[in-house]
């Protein structure tokens, strides 16, 4: 298994929002791990948000002796979503911050994800599938037949999400569970990527650039765009090994 992640604060922004985690070996109970956030709130509570998110997750991980690791995945999110609530609370300059998550890990040829918010996890084998669901507005209309999927792309309310860790204490996240082949590419990303950049040119990039300079590639092109957004990517080419 092969994994590069980078965030870059894009061309507009002044604070970089966008968290990302990621291991191959290890993490608690878990095999590997990958984790994007994408944090929303006025002045620094976004920044705060994702990166406390994704550490409170980890300290959830790291102390459960829960079996399952899909319920670990569950109650992970649920506690780091009642910290982010509770640290909301004591802080006035944090009220009403929240974040995006994706989670991931892959155990014997399959990929686990969970996700709340519109980060994406993508894979890429023959075509580009994005496997996750975004909990937005504008998504929200797609499904419901009322906006193509272009429209939705330059939507003016296209960065409202209707789902956050942090936004409400009874939280629902969606689970997905996809079979993976040797070949098959996962991208993981915050909306200021998947905004930026088309799906059929995040295809083009993964599977004709060098591993080692595809996540610089895919922000390279997000900037190319316009760059209105920070950026998070982590790649996972599941059966490339390295040689030394």
């Amino acid at each position: 298994m092969r994994v590069f992640g980078k965030t870059d604060v894009g061309l507009v922004r002044k604070v970089n929002q966008d968290f990302i985690y990621f291991s191959q070996v290890p993490v608690g109970g878990f095999p590997n791990l990958f984790i994007v956030a994408d944090g929303m709130g006025g002045h620094n509570a976004g920044d705060f948000a994702s990166r406390y998110a994704v550490e409170s997750f980890l300290e959830y991980v790291r102390a459960s002796k829960q079996e399952a690791l899909i319920r670990i995945v569950d109650e992970g999110i649920k506690y780091a979503n009642k910290k982010i609530i509770k640290k909301a609370l004591e802080d006035p300059s944090l009220r009403g911050m929240g974040t995006t998550m994706v989670v991931a890990y892959i155990e014997d040829d399959q990929l686990f994800v969970a996700n709340v918010g519109d980060s994406r996890l993508y894979l890429m084998d023959d075509s580009v599938h994005q496997v996750t669901e975004d909990h937005s507005f504008v998504a929200t209309l797609v499904r419901a037949g009322e906006l193509t999927p272009e429209q939705a792309r330059n939507h003016p309310d296209k960065n409202i999400i209707t789902r956050a860790v942090g936004a409400s204490e009874d939280i629902k996240v969606d689970f997905f569970e996809v079979d993976l082949e040797r070949g098959d590419q996962i991208l993981m990303c915050s909306d200021g990527l998947s905004n930026m950049v088309e799906d059929d040119m995040l295809y083009d990039i993964i599977k004709n650039t060098y591993i080692c300079d595809v996540v610089d590639e895919l922000i390279d092109e997000a900037k190319n765009n316009g760059g209105s957004d920070n950026i998070a990517v982590i790649v996972i080419d599941p059966y490339d090994v390295e040689v030394n």
